[in-house]
């Protein structure tokens, strides 16, 4: 189990990355004729592949399902978001209509009754048509954009339109907005009509190039994903994709991508990749076009289902891909900016764990600090299953890093787990396992309800000095188990964020293996089997690993993670396992939690930080945005000169006083390929710094025990 929820965890990380799109990607951007719809219909094979969904969902999942109305009701709402997500196809009459299959659909599921799913998405490409017709209509026309009005262009919560009337209307302004946004990037008239154009026609296009194996998936997942949202089903398109991309090196650009309204957001900067070593892609910002190579034409991307835009995004290594974004510090009134990355493997070595020293001034003396950075937890287990002396994992080289650390003197040690979404459950074990002589670190109970117990055995510890842990909302999985240990024994203090809580363990299952002839190809299913248990018996689930110390960060906690997923399994708990705290550092965390709040309001930097946070979250708490011009290019002016002001503070605090012009434009450029200071990592180790020079009983020390 413990290898295939690596394996499980690489999965997820691929079907991002690298995983084709369900629909081929356009050879050209030239519209084509309309093709005349064609009503999709299920086949024999989904049917059999439904009733073993049905039966292994509902006897081995770990949370299994009453396939009652009410659940029928979350299949058939999951479902109706799956196609139509942002409210801007359907109607009110059409729900009503369709809601003769709403208390049906889980029976539908089981008893293999998928015609009602295919009449649903059937009328789905119908008001596609209807809609891409109508916005194309509209190009016909001019807009007036001294018109004070605003585009609510989230619509995700809003009650379906009551008729087409309404609709028009709020295509209309959607239309108006995209064509507002290439106004104000100086696009002529004649320009912005062709690419909204290609833009519609593209979107009607690709609906019709569904195809009945792509309408089955889109309604098992709704089902998998009405359970809880780490479940789901692979088409065996999908499941062969996986297995490839699972063979191969991963090129792109590492990042991970979701869909949000009409746009492709970056979720996530993979650690390694083409787009985090080059630093121009930050999370939060929205791709609207991408083009090949450095001459091809940019294919407006506004509006994609988000595995074509990943299927443009991927291709051959050291290749150019441009990307034309929105930046997340500029809100979608932007203006946009076209970086240039060159697609590559997501390299094993630039994920490898890392260490640096930070000086912390301390009154009269200067505390050592010693970072370790652990993007994620991995083992070569090949090597590993052979006895290899010298097979990679991340325990091995925090070890080798810690002992380099301790030969350099560090007075504390701080173990960075932003940004790790987990990886290897054995490496989450043996890495706790250095700094506790010996214990256990984490319970996994099954749906059964069994307990397994994973333990640390080996005695001793590599650091037996002050110990802290930098976790953020990306931290999830064996990072959790990680720092819900090391806050457990009491041998360390947590600071940052609260984590994602994801402590479920998944499983696949093959179809294949239960076809009735080889030739049929049926899938496989991601299913829940299992929990993580913390050692004092709560779980990691849906709450994660809340910090000693929080540190300032923008939005509600509440509204990222697990417990924002539709369906999560709740917070469990279950009894503590037979373990020995090492300290109590709740009074030692008091006194330094005192000095971090005393130091967010006089630090320059954490001053500046807050007031970052507020402005973003002021930001991004909209759902509409303004169509009158003049308003529009008030904020596009605004956004530029915040953003100005962050640089020209930088080159201010770089250049001085007394550098003459020649040395001064030097310095700039080389202060470009400077990373941003790590406002968070440099609090942090200040924090430490004040445990340990408050601790005056030396409760963050520990020695191992004698043998």
């Amino acid at each position: 189990m413990k290898t295939l929820t690596l394996r499980i965890s690489l999965i997820a990380l691929l079907a991002v990355l690298t995983v084709p799109a369900l629909l081929q990607r356009p050879d050209s951007m030239a519209s084509a004729a309309p093709a005349e719809p064609t009503r999709l219909e299920p086949e024999a094979k989904h049917r059999f592949a439904s009733r073993l969904a049905s039966r292994f969902m509902t006897s081995y999942h770990y949370r299994s399902p009453d396939m009652d109305e009410a659940f029928s009701e979350r299949v058939f709402n999951q479902y109706l978001s799956a196609l139509d997500p942002n409210r801007m196809y359907f109607t009110a009459a059409d729900i009503e209509k369709l809601s003769e299959y709403r208390p049906h659909m889980a029976n539908a599921i089981k008893s293999a009754d998928l015609e009602p799913a295919y009449e649903v998405f059937n009328l789905y490409v119908e008001r596609v048509d209807e809609r891409t017709a109508h916005a194309l209509s509209l190009l016909e026309d001019r807009f007036d954009f001294t018109v004070d009005e605003d585009y609510h262009f989230d619509r995700s919560e809003d009650p379906w339109a009551e008729d087409s009337q309404e609709l028009d209307e709020i295509w209309r302004k959607r239309v108006k907005n995209d064509w507002l946004r290439l106004k104000l990037a100086d696009q002529e008239e004649d320009e912005i009509v062709e690419t909204l154009s290609e833009r519609y026609e593209n979107l009607r296009r690709r609906i019709h190039e569904f195809n009945s194996e792509e309408v089955f998936s889109f309604f098992m997942n709704a089902f998998t994903r009405s359970i809880e949202p780490h479940s789901s089903y692979m088409s065996p398109r999908t499941s062969e994709n996986f297995e490839i991309s699972m063979r191969l090196s991963l090129d792109g650009i590492g990042a991970m991508l979701q869909r949000e309204t009409e746009y492709t957001t970056v979720v996530e900067v993979v650690p390694g990749g083409p787009a985090e070593l080059d630093g121009q892609l930050k999370e939060g910002d929205r791709i609207v076009a991408v083009g090949q190579g450095d001459d091809e034409e940019m294919v407006d991307v506004v509006g994609w289902r988000l595995d074509d835009v990943v299927d443009l995004i991927r291709g051959e290594r050291d290749t150019v891909v441009r990307l034309e974004i929105l930046p997340a510090d500029t809100g979608l009134s932007g203006p946009s900016e076209q970086i240039r990355l060159v697609r590559d493997e997501v390299k094993l070595e630039e994920q490898a764990a890392s260490k640096e020293i930070i000086e912390v001034p301390a009154g009269d003396e200067t505390r050592r600090i010693g970072v370790v950075r652990v993007p994620v937890f991995y083992v070569d287990f090949e090597g590993r299953s052979r006895n290899q002396p010298n097979y990679r994992s991340s325990t091995r080289d925090v070890r080798r890093l810690v002992n380099e650390l301790k030969d350099e003197n560090i007075d504390g040690l701080l173990v960075d787990l932003r940004g790790n979404g987990g990886g290897a459950l054995v490496e989450a074990t043996t890495m706790t396992g250095l700094f506790i002589d010996t214990g256990p670190i984490v319970q996994v109970r099954d749906s059964r309800g069994h307990v397994k117990l994973e333990t640390d055995n080996e005695p001793g510890m590599a650091w037996e000095g002050p110990l802290a842990v930098l976790v953020d909302r990306r931290s999830a999985s064996a990072s959790e188990i990680f720092a819900a240990a090391i806050q457990d024994y009491g041998r360390g203090v947590i600071i940052g964020e609260p984590t994602f809580g994801k402590g479920t363990v998944q499983n696949l299952i093959d179809l294949d293996n239960m076809a009735r002839s080889e030739d049929t190809q049926l899938g496989q299913l991601k299913l829940t089997m299992a929990q993580f248990y913390r050692v004092a018996g709560g779980s990691t689930q849906n709450k994660g690993v809340v910090p000693d110390i929080r540190l300032p960060t923008p939005g509600d906690p509440e509204e990222y993670g697990e417990s924002a997923l539709d369906f999560a399994m709740p917070w469990a708990e279950i009894d503590a396992t037979d373990y020995t705290p090492v300290a109590d550092l709740e009074p030692l965390v008091e006194l330094a939690r005192h000095r971090h709040e005393m130091r967010l309001e006089s630090d320059e930097e954490l001053v500046e930080l807050l007031k970052d946070m507020s402005e973003w979250e002021k930001d991004s708490e909209r759902d509409s945005i303004s169509l009158l011009e003049s308003v529009r290019r008030e904020e596009m002016d605004e956004a530029e000169e915040r953003r100005s002001d962050q640089f020209a503070g930088a080159d201010e605090e770089l250049l001085g006083d007394e550098v003459d012009s020649d040395e001064a434009d030097a310095d700039a450029d080389e202060s470009e390929e400077e990373e941003e200071p790590d406002v968070y990592l440099t609090e942090t180790t200040r924090i430490l710094s004040d445990l340990i020079g408050l601790d005056r009983e030396r409760l963050l020390a520990h020695r191992q025990v004698e043998e």
